[in-house]
Parts: C-alpha cells; structure tokens; sequence
C-alpha cells in the first residue's frame, strides 16, 4: 500500500464533507421524520449511490476526463440546479399546507412515495450535482500517489464506502425515531420552509455559478 497517501486525511475530509448539513442529509432528516425510517434509508441508499459512482470514477479517471470539458458539468449544473428548485417547490407547498400529515405523535404518514422511488430520487440528487465530481476529484489525487494500485483505490473507495452507508444511513434511522417524529408534528411547516430555503439557495447558487 505503498501508493497510499493521507489516507486518515482522506476519511476525513469525506466524513466532514458527507455529515455536513446540505441538501441530501436535509432530505433524508425530512424524509425520515415525515414517512419513517424503510422510506428514510431509501433515500439514503440513493444517495450512497450517487456518491458512490462519482468515486468510482474519479478513481477510474473518468470524472477527472468529464472535469476537463466545460460542457459536461454546464449540463450537470444546469440539471442539478433545477432538481434542486423542484424540491424547493415541492418544500414550500408542503410548508404552506394546512394538513398535517402526521396526524398523530410517532406515526409517520402511510402514503410514502415509494421505497424505488425515493432511491432513485437519492440518486439523481447525487449524480446531478457537479460538486460531487470535484469533491471526489479532490479526495481520489489527495489519497492516491502517481504510482498507486487498483488496490490502493479499492480501499478508498471501501472506506469511503463504509462511511457513506454509515453517515447518510445514521441520519435515516435517528431522524425516523419517536421524538424526532413528534417534533417534526410540531415543526412541520418551519422545517418544510427550512428545506425550501436550502434547495431554493442550493439551487440558485448552482445554476448561477461561474465556475
């Protein structure tokens, strides 16, 4: 393993990147809170996804060749910015419902999308955004020296893997839990406005980015 460098940096650069509060750990905090924790894991499985394919290139080299083209991340940008808005528009009209859709305390509601529908809603979520590219871009030439194995760049993406699942899955589960569900009852509309505040800015700042 000779070809590995900064490997502890690495994991935690991604820890850092991963946990930090954004659009995807946002989503999956309201999704888990709203329609529980098999719909909360869905979502973060899709994300995982997304994070993960974007690691596989960067550690094939075939982000690092997408970077290289203005074209290809304009296109990402471009459909990245847009989903972000959608979900800001979908935040907001929840946010100015007056239904409550967890009616009682600990219950979440039964009418979830479903469980393939919010993966591939984690998925796109993830592939769409241009900043995963370069982020993993970054990670991959910080971890990997010129003379790195497949091997090398097996184990990062293994521990980045194990982080992901770890991360994106622990906000799942804690965030579909009784009190958790109690206070997204109370603070439903606050926390819908919240998120569409996030994806609406999110969403803004991509499409509106020069670089």
């Amino acid at each position: 393993m000779d070809g590995l460098h900064h490997l502890p940096v690495v994991f935690a650069a991604y820890a850092i990147a991963a946990g930090s509060p954004g659009p995807s750990t946002l989503r999956i905090m309201g999704v888990a809170m709203h329609h529980g924790r098999r719909a909360g894991l869905a979502l973060a499985a899709g994300v995982v996804s997304g994070s993960l394919f974007w690691g596989v290139c960067a550690a094939t080299g075939v982000s690092a060749f997408l970077a290289r083209y203005a074209e290809t991340l304009l296109v990402l940008k471009i459909l990245g910015g847009l989903y972000l808005l959608y979900l800001a528009v979908k935040a907001a009209r929840s946010a100015f419902s007056s239904a409550n859709p967890a009616l009682n305390a600990g219950m979440q509601n039964s009418t979830a999308p479903s469980s393939f529908a919010l993966y591939r809603h984690g998925l796109i979520m993830h592939v769409a955004n241009p900043k995963a590219v370069l982020a993993w871009i970054a990670l991959v030439s910080l971890g990997l020296g010129p003379d790195a194995s497949l091997r090398d760049a097996a184990i990062i993406l293994a521990g980045c893997a194990v982080l992901s699942v770890s991360i994106f899955c622990g906000y799942a589960i804690v965030f579909s839990t009784g009190p958790m569900v109690r206070f997204y009852c109370r603070m439903r509309r606050g926390i819908e406005a919240l998120l569409a505040a996030v994806f609406g800015l999110a969403g803004l700042r991509l499409l509106m980015s020069q670089s």
